[in-house]
C-alpha cells in the first residue's frame, strides 16, 4: 500500500516503522509542511491508499476536510475533535470516501473494551464505579478520548454514567482503569500501555482494512473483522 503519515511525532514515528515492516510504502508530511491542510490535494495524494493522522486537535479537522475533498481514505488516531463527529461524518458521506477513527488503536485496548462492557453488569447490582486515565504531561486533551469511549461503552451497557479522573505524569504512555465497588468487594480492570507499538500496529491494520472502502467507521466497531 501507499500510505501518507501526518505527524511524525512519538507515535507517528512508530507507525512508520510498523508500516515498513508490513511491506507498505510511507511518506511523511510534517505539521509545519501542511498549514491548514493545504498540502493535502488531489495532486499531492495521487495514488495514495490511505492517510494516517497523528497530529493534534488543532490540525486534524482541516486535515480531514482536505482528505475528503481529495477523495482519499483516512485513518485518524488524533483525539480532541469528537465534538465535531456529526460534521466530519457529513464530509465523508458527501465525498464518498472511507474514514476510520479511534482514540486508541491498540489491539489490547479493544479487547479491554469488551471486558469492561461485560463487567458493567455489576452497576446493575448495586456497584458504584469510576474511570481513571493517566497519560504523559504532553497530552493536550483531558479526559483522554479512550476514557470517553470507556464511559460510553459502560453507559450503553448499564445505563450509568461514570466520572472520569485524569492525571498527567512524566512520560506515561497511557493507563486506563475501571474500578467497581460494592460493600462486598472491589473489581479493578486495568489496561497499561508499556510502549507505543500497540497503537502503531493497530493504526496500520486500520489502514489495511479501510483500503477501498466507503463509509464512516470507529475501530472498536470493526475490530472483530480484522
Amino acid at each position: 500500500m501507499n500510505l501518507v503519515l501526518l505527524g511524525a511525532g512519538k507515535t507517528g514515528s512508530v507507525v512508520a516503522g510498523v508500516a515498513g515492516e508490513r511491506g507498505h510504502r510511507m511518506r511523511t508530511i510534517e505539521i509545519d509542511e501542511n498549514p491548514e491542510g493545504r498540502a493535502l490535494t488531489r495532486a499531492s495524494l495521487a495514488g495514495v491508499d490511505a492517510v494516517i493522522d497523528f497530529t493534534s486537535p488543532h490540525a486534524v479537522l482541516k486535515n480531514i476536510e482536505a482528505c475528503a475533498r481529495a477523495g482519499v481514505n483516512m485513518v485518524v488516531g488524533t483525539t480532541g475533535w469528537y465534538d465535531h463527529i456529526p460534521e466530519v461524518r457529513g464530509w465523508i458521506e458527501q465525498a464518498g470516501t472511507g474514514f476510520l477513527f479511534a482514540p486508541n488503536f491498540s489491539v489490547g485496548m479493544n479487547v479491554f473494551f469488551k471486558a469492561i462492557a461485560a463487567s458493567s453488569a455489576a452497576l446493575k447490582h448495586g456497584y458504584a464505579g469510576d474511570i481513571l486515565e493517566r497519560h504523559h504531561i504532553h497530552k493536550k486533551d483531558a479526559p483522554s478520548g479512550t476514557a470517553i469511549i470507556m464511559r460510553q461503552i459502560i453507559e450503553q451497557a448499564s445505563g450509568k454514567r461514570l466520572e472520569i479522573h485524569s492525571e498527567r505524569e512524566g512520560e506515561v504512555f497511557g493507563l486506563h482503569q475501571l474500578t467497581l465497588r460494592s460493600a462486598a468487594d472491589t473489581i479493578v480492570l486495568t489496561h497499561d500501555a508499556i510502549s507505543r507499538r500497540g497503537f502503531a500496529e493497530g493504526a496500520v491494520l486500520a489502514a489495511e482494512w479501510i483500503r477501498g472502502k466507503q463509509g464512516f467507521y470507529e475501530f472498536k466497531d470493526i475490530f472483530d473483522q480484522l
